[in-house]
């Protein structure tokens, strides 16, 4: 009866609904899709209460091109291997406080060291603004080259050495790269790394004062000056009050060297691939960083052992420094470094007739600094390049803390041994183990209260042709194309407290010909123009 009861309501729709139809999708406007997001505001009497609030939900054509906009990979054939890279970006700070940086330096044919290269790559996690991240995107890598140069010359005694600013300053704009050959020497490289970031956080925190000190006159008579016009004013205190981690990679492919420096809470992860005997082989994870904040037992006993007793359960409350910051180690961040009395007069000196808010130094701040910019690294030997070893390093993944939060340092690896396999289409999450296979090496030190935890239930999407673009898009929905529009909808700053700023390098090389077989390429199109 019911499938009767179907026929006249269907030809009812046929001559009915045509027309209507045509009428509202070409004469109307169709209201746009909507969802429901519950948010916390404040009410008529100050206190916070949560509300639902109803948001424009993008289509799946807009949420692809927002996750493609800042995407971009790269290809440098070198003898004998092919090096490829990916990066890829998403805001949820308007404007983003994530950065990233790369280079890449060839050794001179004349260096004792031999043949290869040196690679850098990096990614800054910005809090509090951009302004620190910004910057060392621009200046940290040719600080830590500056440094290892320095190593070369004088590998006794360049720890000691701090870099002019004007050196630093002379590196933002390089005219011609330089060849850095640098001592071989695994302790003596990481000490040189962990100086180049300490010098380099000095200059960035000492800016202010040494334009104030250029007033000493003044500051002897008891007077603060007024620098608010200063053309320095902002450009020196902005970076030093906001703050930024700082993860980089530096790849020595002559020593077959691999370097990791992590200050802060980003995390860098390693794909080794591990031959079977059944010949389908597996991916080792391997950690090449731990997370820093509070909740990271290594650094709370670091931190609580810099400071008196007294301050033992104050240096760091629910997992963050003094209560407030939560990566313990960072550039910038002078509220956390600078005394109490510097920060009131540097304050007065340069922000008082800006449009910049002051900050006032921490409640519980006593004995600064509580923050460094130290970084820990660590060391890997690389080989590659015909290594008779079944066990091989392939890819490296850099990412800032908004990607950890969202997935695990397994699934990452999982993720990119995936893709780099060629896997295509929609993958339940209980069959990618068995399609890539993966195995524990170093662990990960958790330096978050996860917030986020992923549906174990859902399916991962290979759609991407962009390597980080992939990892981003499984990070916040994967195959689940609604869970991705609705949190890739939230407008910023609402967005903040459902997703974090995402920023992702990955890096892995190809065995081959390299330069050989680009030139062969060269060679045989040269023949066919000739022919033609």
């Amino acid at each position: 009866m019911l499938r009767q009861a179907w026929k006249p309501v269907v030809g009812t729709a046929v001559l009915v609904g045509a027309p209507s139809y045509i009428y509202y999708r070409y004469y109307l406007k169709p209201a746009s899709e909507t969802f429901d997001l519950r948010v916390r505001t404040r009410g008529p009497d100050g206190k916070p209460v949560v509300t639902t609030r109803a948001m424009s939900l993008l289509s799946k054509d807009q949420i692809n091109a927002r996750l493609t906009e800042h995407a971009t990979s790269k290809t440098t054939p070198r003898p004998g291997i092919v090096w490829k890279q990916a990066t890829a970006h998403l805001a949820s700070n308007n404007p983003i406080e994530d950065a990233y940086a790369s280079a890449f330096v060839q050794r001179d044919a004349t260096d004792p060291a031999g043949p290869g290269d040196l690679l850098f790559f990096a990614v800054m996690d910005g809090h509090g603004g951009p302004h620190t991240s910004r910057l060392l995107s621009q200046v940290l890598l040719p600080a830590v080259a500056l440094e290892l140069h320095q190593l070369s010359r004088t590998p006794e005694s360049s720890a000691s050495k701090w870099p002019s600013l004007q050196n630093i300053q002379s590196l933002l704009y390089p005219t011609a790269v330089t060849p850095l050959p640098f001592d071989s020497d695994p302790e003596r490289v990481k000490r040189a790394i962990q100086t180049a970031f300490l010098n380099l956080d000095w200059e960035l925190i000492n800016a202010p004062m040494r334009i104030l000190a250029e007033h000493a006159d003044a500051l002897k008579k008891g007077n603060v000056p007024d620098l608010s016009q200063h053309p320095m004013a902002l450009a020196s205190m902005k970076p030093a009050m906001s703050g930024s981690c700082a993860l980089m990679a530096l790849f020595d492919t002559a020593h077959e060297n691999l370097y990791v420096a992590c200050t802060g809470d980003s995390r860098a992860v390693a794909g080794v691939y591990e031959e079977t005997e059944d010949g389908r082989g597996s991916w080792r994870v391997e950690v090449l960083s731990e997370d820093q904040t509070g909740r990271n037992p290594n650094e709370l006993k670091r931190i609580q052992s810099e400071h008196p007793a007294d301050e033992t359960d104050t240096v760091i409350m629910r997992g963050r420094v003094l209560g407030g910051l939560e990566p313990s180690r960072a550039f910038g961040d002078a509220r956390y470094k600078w005394p109490r009395e510097m920060q009131s007069i540097l304050n007065k000196a340069f922000l008082e007739g800006t449009n910049v808010a002051t900050r006032s130094a921490p409640t519980l701040l006593k004995t600064p600094p509580y923050v460094t910019s130290r970084p820990e690294v660590t060391h890997r030997k690389l080989p590659f390049l015909g290594d008779p070893s079944r066990q091989k390093l392939r890819f490296v993944v850099l990412a800032t803390d908004g990607l950890w939060d969202e997935i695990s340092s397994e699934e990452v690896v999982a993720l990119v041994g995936g893709y780099l396999s060629g896997l295509k289409g929609t993958v339940a999450k209980a069959d990618l183990p068995d399609l890539v296979p993966t195995s524990s090496g170093s662990r990960t030190v958790e330096g978050k209260d996860k917030r986020h935890q992923q549906d174990k239930q859902g399916a991962w999407a290979f759609v991407d042709d962009n390597v980080s673009t992939h990892l981003i898009r499984n990070a916040f929905g994967g195959a689940n194309d609604n869970q991705l529009r609705k949190v890739l909808s939230i407008p910023a700053p609402l967005s903040r407290n459902y997703r974090d700023d995402v920023t992702v390098t990955v890096v892995w090389w190809e065995e081959g010909r390299g330069l050989d077989a680009q030139a062969d390429l060269s060679r045989s199109e040269q023949a066919v123009k000739s022919k033609l």
